[in-house]
């Protein structure tokens, strides 16, 4: 890999964050300053750190930065949640939403368990 763009979870996460961004343009005004800023920011949150994660010099570190990321991603889960039970979104788009977010979660998790049997390979872990 040349970057972490080429890394799976990023390119998955990337996609949710398009996916959000156009989601949240469909809720109501008031919701700019609370809910919309809540969940952009979580969707950017999934990729940034990804990002950071994988400049770092140790694995320890980037597993860490891609533990921040899965956490951003459940957050997400609970403001579709709230989108949902405010009636913002229908039920099928909140599942669409969930099914997206766990297999971002699913693909990170791989890749977490590739960077700690890495860890023990290198000396610089």
């Amino acid at each position: 890999m040349k970057s972490f763009k080429d890394l799976e979870a990023w390119k998955k996460g990337r996609v949710l964050r398009v996916d959000i961004s156009a989601l949240t343009k469909t809720f109501p005004v008031e919701e700019k300053f609370k809910l919309v800023d809540q969940l952009i920011r979580a969707s950017r949150s999934v990729t940034a750190n990804l990002a950071e994660g994988y400049g770092r010099f140790h694995y320890q570190e980037n597993i860490q930065f891609c533990r921040v990321s899965r956490g951003s991603l459940t957050e997400i889960q609970d403001h579709i949640t709230v989108a949902y039970d405010e009636g913002y979104i229908n039920e099928e788009l909140a599942k669409k939403y969930d099914e997206q977010v766990e297999e971002c979660i699913r693909i990170i998790n791989g890749y977490i368990n590739y960077l700690i049997k890495s860890k023990g390979t290198n000396p610089n872990s």
